[in-house]
């Protein structure tokens, strides 16, 4: 295995472990309490986008996990798919550090680990799926 195959399959690992924190977050933040207040077709609909962002992240891990070779080697459907993945994490990226203010829930080293950690899972798929998609001389 090459090691540009190898980054690409570290990307679909990062992808299932940024699911796994996410799967924590309804509970620190006491989404049950605190989607009550909403009326029943914005809690819905708040469900529904998770639901939908749950569904992107798995399927970017998916088809890196089974395309490593192809999105490695560099053609025109692997750049795309690449540079979709470098720019959504790039705006997730963006979202973590210039919109959230996520410090009342940092409050203890766990959190503030975990929180610094989806950071750097972040920077690694904007810059491993960047290079894929616009690196010259792959294909």
């Amino acid at each position: 295995m090459k090691t540009t195959e190898l980054l690409i399959l570290v990307g679909s690992l990062l992808h299932f472990s940024t699911l796994v924190a996410a799967a924590m977050v309804p509970g620190k933040l006491n989404w049950k309490e605190e989607l009550a207040k909403l009326s029943p077709f914005l809690r819905r609909m708040f469900w529904v986008y998770g639901a939908f962002i749950v569904l992107c992240i798995t399927s970017l891990g998916v088809i890196s996990a089974v395309n490593y070779s192809e999105l490695a080697a560099g053609g025109i459907l692997a750049r795309s798919f690449c540079t979709f993945t470098a720019v959504f994490w790039g705006l997730r990226l963006f979202v973590q550090f210039f919109v959230f203010d996520a410090s009342e829930y940092l409050t203890s080293w766990v959190y503030k680990a975990g929180y610094h950690g989806l950071s750097l899972v972040f920077i690694y798929q904007v810059g491993v799926y960047g290079y894929f998609a616009f690196a010259p001389g792959l294909a």
